[in-house]
């Protein structure tokens, strides 16, 4: 009964994305764009729906799997875009966003998503906080990659001068700029929490802080990135430079997430 929650969520995600769409193709129906938010906000409450009823079910906060953990950070993602939309007021934002969710929620539908045993030592009130401070980190590094892209595509819009329909529903390149950098200041000391709260709970469990197991490596190298990338913003880094290595940071949250995750070694593996 719970997968259904999660189906009406993405179907409602699809929805607005179709919307959202359409607020580009057709800007004199100006009612797409608001009708979207809302669908989104409806998506929003069926995949917190979801999450509950599965954990009522499970009596676990359910993100140990990777079809569970596929759909929490699809739930962050949409968050992160909820705040900043009721905040700013950029609608082309969903235009991007949503796709992105759906890219991350949908390859879960194949997979198994039955309630599964799991590991005693995983029973600690340390999973929820580490894994929902390391999601929300990635939500917001996910939120800087999609203004990136955005950015690069409004630059290459105004170097070419031809400005069409995209040109027009994008937000300066200041405000983007903007956006990913308060995004990146976000998402990083959150996603450090993740990893400090992650440590400490490693050490309970297994009396180590650190055991250089794949995933542990990759989230380390992955921190070092967005450190670098907040430094270099410090020094006068700005737009393009910015936007690109924004885009290489999330590369890495996606190789950690789908692929480090997914290999056999070390207490992270799904």
């Amino acid at each position: 009964m719970n997968l259904l929650f999660f189906q009406l969520a993405l179907g409602a995600y699809l929805l607005a994305t179709v919307g959202y769409i359409a607020y580009f193709i057709k800007p004199e129906q100006k009612w797409t764009a608001p009708a979207s938010l809302w669908v989104t906000l409806s998506g929003f409450l069926l995949h917190i729906a979801y999450f509950l009823f599965r954990w009522t079910e499970s009596g676990r906060i359910p993100i140990t799997s990777f079809f569970e953990a596929a759909n929490f950070l699809g739930m962050g993602i949409v968050l992160v875009f909820l705040i900043m939309e009721f905040r700013f007021k950029i609608a082309a934002l969903g235009s991007f966003m949503l796709p992105l969710v759906i890219v991350l929620m949908a390859p879960a539908l194949i997979l198994s998503s039955d309630i599964k045993e799991i590991n005693p030592v995983l029973k600690s009130g340390w999973l929820g906080v580490h894994t929902s401070l390391a999601v929300l980190g990635d939500a917001a590094f996910a939120f800087a990659f999609i203004v990136s892209i955005m950015y690069l595509i409004q630059e290459r819009q105004l170097k070419s001068k031809h400005l069409g329909a995209i040109f027009h529903r994008l937000p300066s390149l200041d405000i983007m700029d903007t956006l990913g950098y308060k995004a990146l200041t976000f998402g990083w000391p959150l996603y450090t929490l993740g990893m400090l709260t992650g440590s400490i709970w490693a050490n309970s469990a297994w009396g180590t802080y650190w055991s250089w197991d794949p995933k542990e490596t990759w989230s380390l190298i992955t921190w070092v990135i967005y450190l670098a990338l907040l430094h270099l913003r410090t020094i006068g880094w700005r737009g393009r430079k910015m936007a690109f290595l924004s885009i290489v940071g999330f590369v890495f949250v996606l190789v950690s997430f789908f692929v480090i995750s997914r290999i056999e070694m070390g207490k992270h593996s799904f």
